[in-house]
This record gives structure tokens, C-alpha cells and sequence, in this order.
């Protein structure tokens, strides 16, 4: 009896476009959009917080390339051997437009950056990343539709219907080229589609947070320990069902094992950081003594 398959979810039959010599990468763009949309949440939660705008975008430029250097030293850290080894080009570490950047070391560095500047500008950083968590999960899982144009980071074989179909991809030569090429419409194999599973989860994670904070009126961190304990819950089981090659730990992938200790972390931090919200004046105290100085010249 033969097998059917009504509706596969489509790769996109390319990645990369060009603008005269420029190169237009669809990856690039989903992380831009996911950044965008980040700052835009951040700005509207921290302001409503009482805390100044100008915090926000003066964090983003810290992070965003510490974000950016930390994903790709996790990246390179923990897949050496595609760099380093006989017949290897180490300076293809540095390539960072072929693909490859850790979410745990982005978000575990773009975090150690904004904490350092906070703590040289004196303002309380657990209210700043209470306010930026909900964005940047929805920033990642808009990130993982980078994965979908670039066909990477899928599952096993399988014949759900939802299944993705892989395309063999070629350049103009007619040489294989997954990431660069575009598809002949030659369908390679149908996996899971765990990009938009995880996409799924952290965007369920993103309203999980959005209630939370409105109806607990979560603070001093505790819905940044949210994000990362949600986040890290889904992203086990996720990668469990991946199919990539990956650093092995004791014959699980390096990020499950990330997943649990960073969970475990998350959940010990959440219940011992203090409940309530931070008031306005404890958010950024230096903008309501200022508030405060210039009532008190009007007088």
C-alpha cells in the first residue's frame, strides 16, 4: 500500500539574494526583524516600568555585538572540529556569514555586557532585563525563521504532514550548495521541522511571560529567570530530536546538557529573587532624582 503525502511545509527555494555584488541573506534578515521588534517591546515595558528609553537603545549597543561575538564563540567552541584539525581552515571561524551562531553564548555574553554597563552607570540592571526577556524570546523565535531559508537545524525523517521538505540546492555552476545555492526542486529527504517547533514554544513562552508579569507583577528578575527556565524546558526536548551533527557529551548533544544545567539555574534563581515589582524610583533611581531636582527649582 503506498504512502500519500497531501501537504509538506516547503523550504524556500533559496537563502541568499543578490544586489548587484551584495549579497541579501535571508538569515541576516530574521535576526534584524527579531532585534527590531525586541527593542520595540523592551522600550514600551521599561518606560512603563519608569524607566528612561535612552537605557534600552544605549543596552542595545553593547549587545547586539556582544550578542553577536558570544554566538559565535559558542558556535566555534563547541563545533571545533569543523574548524580546527587536519585539513581544516581556521580562519573559516571567523566566517560568520556560512552560519553558526550559539543562542547560549549570544544571550550569555549580549547579558554580561549590559550588566557591566548598568553597573558603570549605577542603574538597577534586573528591572532593565525583567523588561527586555519577553522580546527576546519572540526576537529568537523569529531568528529561527532564518534556519527554515537556510534549511539547517531539522529533525529526523518522518511523514507527518506537517513534515519540511529538504531541497537539493545548487549555484550557478550547478555545484551543491545548501546554504547559498537555489533549490532544483529535487526534495532530499521530509523531516521535523524543529525550527518551528521551537519557534512555536518561544512564542507560547513570550505570552507565558506577558501574562505572568501582568498578573503576578513579576520583578527584580524574576521574569528574566522565567524566560531563560521556559526557554530552556522546551529546548531540551527539542533537541533531543534533532538529527545535526553535534559536540556529544556522554551521548547526549552539548545542548541538551547546557539545557538542564541552565534550567536548573534559572528555576534556584527564580524563587530566590525577591517577589514584587520594583517601584518607578527603584527602576532607574537616577531619573527621579533628577525628576525631583528640577520640581525643586521650580518651586
Amino acid at each position: 500500500m503506498e504512502t500519500y503525502i497531501l501537504a509538506n511545509i516547503p523550504s524556500p527555494p533559496q537563502g541568499v539574494w543578490h544586489l548587484g555584488p551584495i549579497p541579501i541573506r535571508a538569515y541576516a534578515l530574521c535576526i534584524i526583524t527579531g532585534i527590531l521588534v525586541a527593542l520595540w517591546i523592551g522600550v514600551r515595558r521599561y518606560t512603563a516600568r519608569g524607566g528612561d528609553a535612552d537605557v534600552v537603545w544605549d543596552a542595545a549597543i553593547v549587545a547586539i555585538p556582544a550578542g553577536i561575538i558570544g554566538g559565535r564563540l559558542y558556535h566555534v567552541i563547541t563545533d571545533y572540529d569543523k574548524y580546527f584539525g587536519e585539513g581544516k581552515n581556521p580562519w573559516q571561524a571567523f566566517n560568520i556569514t556560512a552560519g553558526g551562531l550559539g543562542i547560549w553564548g549570544a544571550v550569555a555574553l549580549g547579558t554580561l555586557a549590559v550588566w557591566a554597563l548598568m553597573r558603570y552607570r549605577n542603574v538597577p540592571f534586573a528591572p532593565l532585563a525583567d523588561a527586555l526577556a519577553p522580546g527576546v524570546v519572540l526576537a529568537q523565535g523569529i531568528g529561527r525563521l532564518g534556519n527554515w531559508f537556510n534549511q539547517e537545524l531539522y529533525g529526523a525523517e518522518t511523514d507527518v504532514p506537517w513534515a519540511l521538505d529538504i531541497y537539493y540546492r545548487v549555484d550557478a555552476a550547478g555545484n551543491y550548495a545548501p546554504l547559498t545555492g537555489h533549490s532544483t526542486g529535487e526534495v532530499l529527504a521530509s523531516v521535523h521541522p524543529t525550527f518551528l517547533y521551537e519557534l512555536i514554544w518561544n512564542v507560547a513562552i513570550f505570552c507565558l511571560l506577558i501574562w505572568a508579569d501582568r498578573y503576578f507583577r513579576l520583578g527584580h528578575g524574576r521574569v528574566f529567570w522565567l524566560y531563560v527556565a521556559g526557554y530552556t524546558f522546551g529546548r531540551f526536548f527539542i533537541e533531543l530530536m534533532r538529527t545535526d551533527e553535534a559536540t556529544m557529551i556522554l551521548g547526549q548533544r552539548v545542548n541538551s546538557w547546557v539545557s538542564a544545567l541552565v534550567f536548573l539555574v534559572a528555576v534556584v534563581a527564580f524563587f530566590l529573587s525577591a517577589k514584587g515589582r520594583e517601584t518607578p524610583a527603584e527602576v532607574d533611581p537616577r531619573r527621579q532624582a533628577q525628576g525631583a531636582g528640577r520640581g525643586a527649582n521650580d518651586r
